[in-house]
């Protein structure tokens, strides 16, 4: 068993499976007066019935293990164990910041499980999925709002949102009601302002092409869910309301692989006006031959993106939301190696060339990168935010409403300048949530919000007031939620104490054994000298074993090993630039060390010849000298050595153990719990 967790600790493995393990089947069969009953006890320590079953079922029972131990040899084992885990509380190893702070690691590690969602995940995976497979094209209208904005200020956004898009079902035109109304300023024109911001066309709300993960999420799922040329309610997300038309819905791109012949528009200069490059992209257009032969040729003569004339013209890789949608419109509708006629763009006219689309793969192959794209997203807030519900549920959450209204509307602007003061409302001991009949007051409240406010310039007192309430009481929820783990989840509260019984073993291990073995040396060599006959060396011999890798080597190797020169002699003669085609080693051998020194008669100077019809190699094998089997030197065993002295010292420190907590076993509970695994 310890082995495990000095397995566990070196690799630092925290197995998720583990979180499987069932602890119920003993007191369903056996009976809750039995379980309870004192098993086996160490010193004044008692082991409950339930206690050993517990560990015997999840090793031995449920557990995968090809070598299953009956209950008398894993009681043996389970003793042990428990005596070394016994001593190390008694010498307080428990109690050591290094123990603590390791213990919590892998508590913390343990306990993610508790806190996510697995179904939801596997949804959003799926969802993205499908969702990947189709890009969009959309339109948008803003109503800003902030995330956390108070609810008449949140009420007020919505309405103003549904009239707005009343507007537009009554007939007005979706993107001048945008350029009018909407509180994203890409949708206006911008006019030029000297030494600061050039001019700019509005988008009119249009927002081109998108696929999944690039808008965020609750935008994303919006326009997934509205039909094409359809206008959706209000979407909610951290800027404010959105109103959503769909243009268009077509099969995904992919990636994309392009390249174009680019002429640049600047109403700034004569020569790049609209009609005179439009007139010029259409000549060179004329001068592409059918087959686009020659199209490198008029990329280099004429393009103004500098940046692609080395490569043909070709952008680097792009996706559909990386691109203005005018060009991504003329590339949905060319198949791989046709050329566009000239299409106009908000940077000028383009000639593209479609060179390859990678279309999404099937599930299983997107599937881990879509895993990974969704831990980073925001909508892995949606499992813990299910989970954070489910437990406000659980432990009967209850807000004042009233009262956390009246206080966060009441928080002047000290907060948003990361001044807020806890001591003004330290009085204030008014309940604003209740958990598990547990309250949580204005006070407490007030000392979170001066331990982690910063500045923000952009939000409001009240909204800033609402976001950090939203956060205290996610932390306090989750908090209380994992101080209770181990009463709430009995398979929780045995594997932490697994792990805090296999750190303690380590570590006491590591010191008593382990460690001990390896720096004692005085020991360790007198340990050595009384064993001495268990570690022999057989029957073996002295062999030079030589191998010509290529036929053009072989005369030459075998001239040297027939005149009887050593391994030393041979790389001394051999160039350099030949002896990496031989191969030469000069060492002992025992039997089953090498197939062909043990097909060579082991007698002083044989000398044997092995040619391989597999790689065309030849393989000489000399036997040098013979010898008779003997001792091996300390440091030839010392692997062996110090694991068997390893082992000796366990035995014996285990035997001070059992004289120092003296062991008893109910023999007449153990015959009922043998019972139960026949």
């Amino acid at each position: 068993m310890y082995l495990f967790f000095y397995i566990m600790k070196k690799n630092r493995i925290i197995s998720r499976f583990l979180l499987l393990a069932m602890a119920m089947l003993p007191s369903l069969v056996f009976g809750q007066s039995y379980t309870n009953k004192t098993l086996i006890t160490l010193g004044d320590k008692p082991i409950t019935v339930k206690e050993f079953m517990d560990v015997y079922e999840k090793n031995n029972v449920n557990s995968d293990v090809i070598e299953k131990k009956s209950v008398t040899d894993y009681l043996d084992l389970y003793i042990n164990f428990k005596l070394k885990v016994l001593e190390a509380e008694n010498l307080k190893m428990d109690t050591t910041a290094k123990f603590k702070k390791e213990l919590e690691g892998y508590r913390k590690q343990l306990a993610k499980p508790y806190f996510t969602n697995d179904e939801i995940a596997d949804e959003l995976i799926e969802e993205a999925y499908q969702r990947m497979k189709e890009d969009i094209n959309a339109a948008h209208i803003l109503v800003a709002c902030d995330a956390h904005a108070v609810p008449t200020d949140t009420l007020a956004a919505y309405k103003k949102a549904i009239e707005i898009r009343k507007r537009i079902m009554s007939g007005e035109d979706f993107n001048k009601v945008a350029i009018d109304v909407s509180d994203d300023p890409s949708a206006r024109d911008m006019e030029e302002i000297p030494g600061k911001q050039k001019a700019r066309v509005g988008n009119h709300g249009e927002l081109g092409y998108f696929t999944v993960f690039n808008m965020v999420y609750p935008f994303e799922t919006g326009a997934y869910n509205t039909a094409v040329g359809e206008v959706s309610m209000p979407v909610r997300s951290d800027f404010g309301y959105h109103l959503i038309k769909v243009n268009s819905k077509t099969p995904a791109c992919g990636t994309v692989q392009a390249a174009h012949i680019f002429l640049q528009v600047d109403p700034n200069d004569p020569n790049k006006l609209d009609s005179v490059v439009k007139t010029k992209i259409e000549n060179i257009y004329s001068e592409l031959k059918p087959d686009g032969s020659n199209w490198d040729v008029l990329v280099s003569k004429y393009t103004d993106d500098k940046g692609t004339v080395n490569r043909s013209g070709q952008l680097s890789t792009f996706r559909v939301g990386n691109i203005v949608s005018d060009f991504i419109t003329v590339v949905k509708q060319l198949k791989k190696g046709e050329i566009s006629k000239p299409v106009r763009t908000n940077y000028g006219y383009h000639i593209i060339k479609l060179i390859d689309t990678k279309v999404p793969g099937t599930f299983e192959e997107e599937k881990t990168k879509l895993k990974e794209r969704i831990d980073k997203d925001m909508r892995s807030r949606l499992s813990e935010e299910l989970v954070l519900k489910r437990i406000m549920k659980e432990t009967k959450f209850k807000e004042n409403a009233e009262i956390k209204d009246k206080f966060l509307t009441s928080i002047d602007s000290s907060i948003i300048r990361a001044q807020f003061k806890a001591d003004k409302v330290m009085d204030m001991n008014d309940v604003l949530f209740i958990i598990n009949k547990q309250a949580y007051t204005i006070a407490e409240f007030a000392v979170f919000m001066e331990k982690n406010q910063t500045i923000q310039p952009f939000m409001s007192p009240a909204s800033y007031a609402y976001q950090m309430y939203d956060e205290y009481v996610s932390q306090e929820v989750f908090a209380y939620e994992d101080l209770h783990l181990e009463d709430k989840y009995p398979e929780f509260k045995l594997l932490i104490q697994e792990y805090h019984d296999g750190i303690l073993l380590f570590d006491l291990m590591d010191k008593r054994v382990w460690n001990k073995a390896i720096e004692d040396t005085v020991n360790l060599e007198a340990y050595y000298k009384a064993h001495a006959d268990s570690y022999m060396w057989g029957p073996r011999v002295k062999a030079f074993v030589a191998v010509a890798h290529r036929p053009d080597n072989l005369e030459e190797l075998k001239e040297m090993v027939y005149q009887g020169l050593s391994a030393i002699e041979i790389r001394d003669m051999v160039k350099s630039d030949t002896l990496r085609y031989i191969t030469i080693k000069e060492t002992f051998y025992q039997k089953g060390d090498d197939v062909y020194v043990d097909s060579t008669n082991w007698e002083n100077g044989t000398i044997a010849e092995y040619s391989s019809s597999v790689d065309n190699s030849t393989k000489f094998v000399k036997i040098i000298e013979k010898r008779a089997p003997e001792h091996k030197t300390l440091k030839e065993a010392k692997g062996l050595v110090t694991s068997d002295y390893q082992i000796e010292l366990e035995k014996q420190w285990l035997q001070q153990l059992r004289e120092k907590y003296p062991v008893v076993v109910d023999q007449k509970l153990l015959e009922k719990v043998k019972k139960l695994y026949q």
